[in-house]
C-alpha cells in the first residue's frame, strides 16, 4: 500500500501518518494573554531541539476558519510559554484542556488543575505536574497548508528555567520515569503511557560524548 498525500486519496479508512511517528511527547503548554487570561492546551507536535542552551519547539495548526491558536498568540505577545509534563494521573485534565474554548475562558479552571507561580515567566504552571520548563519565546515560522487547518505555526523557545519535583527523583539524581508515567500521543484517539524503561549505551562512547548522551550536567 502506498499513496501520495494531497494528490491521491488515502486507500485506508484512517490516515496512517500520525500513527507512524509514535510515540510523540505532549507539549502541555500554559500561557497568559496580555489581558491576564490564563491558557492551557496540549500539543502533540512538541520536541526538544538542542541542549546548549536547551531549546524546544511546538507546532500549532490553526483553526479551520483561519484563526491562530491562543497559545501561539500569547507566546508571541508576552514572550513566554511554559511546558508542563503530562502524566497518566493527569490524563483527564490534559484531555479536557484540549477542548476549543473562547480565549476569555481560563482553562486551568476548566481542567480542574492548580496554578503554581513561575519565577521568570509571567504565566502559571500546573502545580500537579512533576516537571516544567519556563520557555522564553524566540520566533515563529509559519508553514503553508493545503487548507486553512493545514497552516501551522512552528514556535521556537529557549528553556530559561527547569522545575522538577524532588519526589520524582531517584537517589542517583535522575527522573524516575517509571514512577512519573508520562503519557504520549499515538495516532487516532490513542495514547500510551511510559512504564517500562531500558538502557542502551553506544559502543565506544566516552568522555564528553558519553556525558552528553547520559545527560550529565
Amino acid at each position: 500500500m502506498h499513496y501520495a498525500p494531497g494528490q491521491e486519496d488515502c486507500p485506508l479508512p484512517f490516515s496512517p501518518f500520525k500513527s507512524c511517528t509514535v510515540p510523540r511527547p505532549i507539549g502541555w503548554l500554559s500561557t497568559v494573554s496580555v489581558d491576564g487570561v490564563h491558557n492551557l492546551a496540549p500539543y502533540s507536535q512538541w520536541q526538544n531541539l538542542t541542549f546548549d542552551p536547551p531549546m524546544v519547539m511546538f507546532a500549532a495548526n490553526q483553526y479551520p476558519d483561519g484563526r491562530r491558536k491562543d497559545t501561539v498568540i500569547n507566546a508571541e505577545e508576552t514572550g513566554w510559554f511554559v511546558w508542563n509534563m503530562a502524566t497518566f494521573e493527569l490524563r483527564e485534565a490534559v484531555n479536557i484542556s484540549a477542548m476549543a474554548v473562547p480565549p476569555e475562558e481560563d482553562e486551568f479552571d476548566a481542567a480542574g488543575v492548580t496554578r503554581a507561580a513561575c519565577i521568570d515567566a509571567p504565566g502559571m504552571r500546573v502545580a500537579e505536574s512533576p516537571a516544567h520548563f519556563e520557555c522564553r519565546y524566540l520566533s515563529t515560522h509559519r508553514l503553508r497548508g493545503d487548507s486553512n487547518a493545514g497552516w501551522v505555526d512552528v514556535v521556537f523557545g529557549q528553556v530559561a528555567r527547569i522545575h522538577v519535583d524532588d519526589a520524582v527523583l531517584t537517589p542517583e539524581g535522575k527522573l524516575n520515569i517509571a514512577k512519573i508515567q508520562p503519557i504520549a500521543r499515538m495516532g487516532y484517539y490513542d495514547y500510551t503511557c511510559i512504564k517500562d524503561v531500558f538502557e542502551m549505551r553506544i559502543p565506544n562512547a566516552s568522555g564528553v560524548a558519553e556525558d552528553g548522551l547520559e545527560g550529565k550536567a
